[in-house]
């Protein structure tokens, strides 16, 4: 079942800005997912040595960690006063 809101989409509104960080981590995974799997597969494909691939996949790794982490343990929403 995909994520809802309990009522219509308010910026403002805390619910709101925690779904749209978590929707946001979603993407980065799957960004990460395909961008890290197609390099193996054309590394593979055309026999390439490519020793950059290695520190990509690394640094996005580290970057993805580090954006679930603000995500799901740092990242407070309180409701912004209107």
């Amino acid at each position: 079942m995909p994520p809802k809101l309990s009522s219509p989409p308010d910026p403002r509104s805390a619910e709101y800005r925690q779904l749209r960080d978590k929707i946001n981590f979603a993407v980065h995974v799957g960004l990460f997912a395909a961008t890290n799997s197609g390099i193996a597969f054309f590394g593979r494909l055309w026999q390439a040595d490519w020793p950059w691939a290695l520190w990509l996949f690394l640094g996005w790794a580290l970057l993805l960690l580090a954006h679930g982490f603000y995500v799901f343990s740092l990242a407070r929403y309180e409701q912004s006063g209107s």
